[in-house]
């Protein structure tokens, strides 16, 4: 410090300067600042007490700040008291509480015993014209909670609905548990369903909750003995599979085991087969429906209407191509360009697999600058005529119409587009995620080989069989999703029911299979004909790129 001060005496000397001229105000606002971070209760008390006999006004940052070090103090009597005694200083002199003030007094409330307080000041933001967040709420549902005052726990979630909030795996954890605890059987049967929709693994502290639940008598003799089967089979279609939300099924002891499930989905504890898990069909009308209205935002509205109108039908395909993608991989060098035998290696592997022609998107601009090669228009004039091949119209933007088209047929789309520019920023992120996850197949070429990574087999969720079974997956870094841990619940005696019910469904309706993949994936299957994107109708060749 003396070489410091020797070296630069200037500094030394004006930072003296400054301490010795400050005024109350700033040196107010610096002793502030230093016992905020310090978390310093009696430092901030003191200075509170020293402000107010200085008649220094203050602001709502002020006030937020001595609210935020007593509500991290709360354990200390002195904290609650002063932290009232402060929030009614600010209430008096017309000072507006926002936000952070709310939640700071909630906790404060919640400190003494008082969880009814914490809700109605969150209830009352409004007059303060401030908005909750979820963080707001967290006192009074948590005391709710560990009160097991169950009904008052329920109405805090339901208020936090009504502006909008979800709550996340903390919350959701928290109602579980009073659910469980409080024998509210119905009410764990919806909070595994929201733990289901809001998350992709649980945490170790929520897999215990979950277990509990299984491990109690209740749990054995709630749940219906017989049953619709193929309802239940056709409700879990309905919804996009992995889950039916008819209730418990069974009756008996349930069985919790710490298993694992392989590469191609089966639980290596009951052998059971999990599922690819999509989006409901009334959800993936609606995302669909939401991506052709941002879309003729955007277009002209005649090009895509007319996309839209062609597409009805044309409805069978199977796989989306974004051609430009695919086509321009790899091809930053100097010879570079548009590779046409990549495309055709894509179209050539996605017919092979399934015996049915994907639909390449590719901008008319582009198919036109191909067509003026020899060495390409054979093949491009085929594409073109056995309705392989889309052109969109210039001008336009073609992630448009070939996202459109993969989410409007509940088909893959081939792309190795991250999807993370405006276009897509505008459908929203957790349900536009859950949609790439089910649907995006990536691929790469080495040595000019293709490998396709195909969508996996099952999906990363909590998972209810129509057999009554659960499949839960638990959060941790993995290297290799075979090694991931998951609860496996079943009923004694459980196995050969699901076997019957297999067996039966087979005979009615089944979940889509995707041929592509070979896994389960919902894909619709269609007897509506092809037409040519532009032109006649001819008898399809064996392989879109046989001359």
């Amino acid at each position: 410090m003396e070489m410091t001060n020797q070296s630069n005496p200037s500094k030394y000397n004006n930072n003296k300067i400054k301490k010795k001229n400050q005024t109350p105000f700033s040196k107010f606002r610096f002793d502030l600042d230093n016992c905020t971070k310090r978390n310093d209760l009696h430092g901030a008390i003191s200075l509170y007490e020293s402000a107010n006999s200085l008649d220094i006004r203050l602001n709502q940052h002020h006030i937020n700040s001595f609210l935020y070090i007593c509500s991290n103090s709360a354990s200390d009597s002195s904290a609650i008291e002063y932290g009232f005694r402060i929030f009614d200083h600010m209430l008096t002199n017309g000072v507006l509480p926002n936000e952070a003030t709310i939640t700071a007094v909630a906790r404060l409330a919640v400190a003494k015993g008082d969880g009814d307080l914490a809700f109605e000041l969150v209830k009352d933001l409004g007059k303060y014209k401030a908005l909750p967040k979820i963080r707001s709420y967290c006192p009074a549902l948590f005391c709710f909670c560990k009160k097991l005052e169950a009904e008052k726990a329920y109405s805090v979630e339901e208020h936090m609905n009504s502006v909008g909030l979800q709550a996340e795996e903390p919350e959701l954890a928290a109602l579980l548990k009073v659910s469980v605890d409080c024998g509210r059987q119905e009410k764990v049967y919806a909070y595994l369903h929201k733990l289901r929709g809001a998350l992709r693994c649980v945490s170790d502290s929520t897999s215990e909750i979950i277990e509990g639940w299984f491990e109690r008598e209740m749990a054995e003799v709630v749940g219906l003995e017989d049953w619709d089967e193929v309802g239940v089979k056709e409700l879990a279609l309905k919804n996009g599979g992995g889950w039916h939300g008819f209730g418990w099924l069974g009756k008996g002891k349930w069985v919790v085991k710490r298993s694992s499930v392989d590469s191609s989905g089966f639980c290596c504890s009951c052998k059971e087969q999990l599922v690819c898990v999509d989006i409901d069909r009334v959800e993936t009308e609606k995302f669909a429906q939401s991506v052709a209205s941002l879309a003729m935002k955007r277009e002209v509205q005649s090009n895509f209407t007319e996309f839209q109108n062609w597409l009805d039908e044309h409805s069978e395909y199977e796989a989306i191509v974004d051609g430009a993608n695919i086509g321009l991989y790899q091809q930053n060098f100097a010879e570079g360009g548009f590779s046409m035998s990549q495309l055709e290696a894509v179209v050539k592997e996605l017919y092979n697999r399934s015996k049915k022609w994907p639909l390449v998107v590719l901008h008319s601009k582009r198919i036109r600058t191909l067509l003026e090669n020899s060495a390409n228009r054979q093949l491009i004039e085929k594409w073109m005529n056995e309705e392989v091949l889309y052109g969109t119209p210039f001008g336009s933007n073609d992630d448009w119409y070939w996202l459109y088209a993969a989410v409007k047929l509940k088909c893959l789309i081939v792309t190795n587009d991250e999807m993370r520019d405006h276009i897509f920023e505008l459908l929203g992120s957790s349900f536009f995620l859950k949609w790439k996850e089910r649907h995006q197949v990536r691929y790469t070429f080495v040595k000019s080989n293709l490998k396709l990574q195909m969508p996996p087999s099952y999906s990363l969720v909590i998972q209810e069989s129509v057999n009554g079974a659960w499949h839960v997956p638990i959060a941790g870094d993995v290297g290799d999703e075979s090694s991931r841990t998951w609860l496996c619940i079943t009923r004694l005696g459980s196995h050969k029911k699901s076997d019957e019910i297999t067996a039966k469904s087979s005979e009615t309706t089944q979940f889509p299979v995707n041929p592509i993949n070979g896994g389960s994936h919902s894909i619709p299957s269609s007897n509506s004909n092809n037409t040519a994107v532009r032109g006649k109708r001819k008898e399809r060749s064996p392989s879109p790129s046989e001359p």
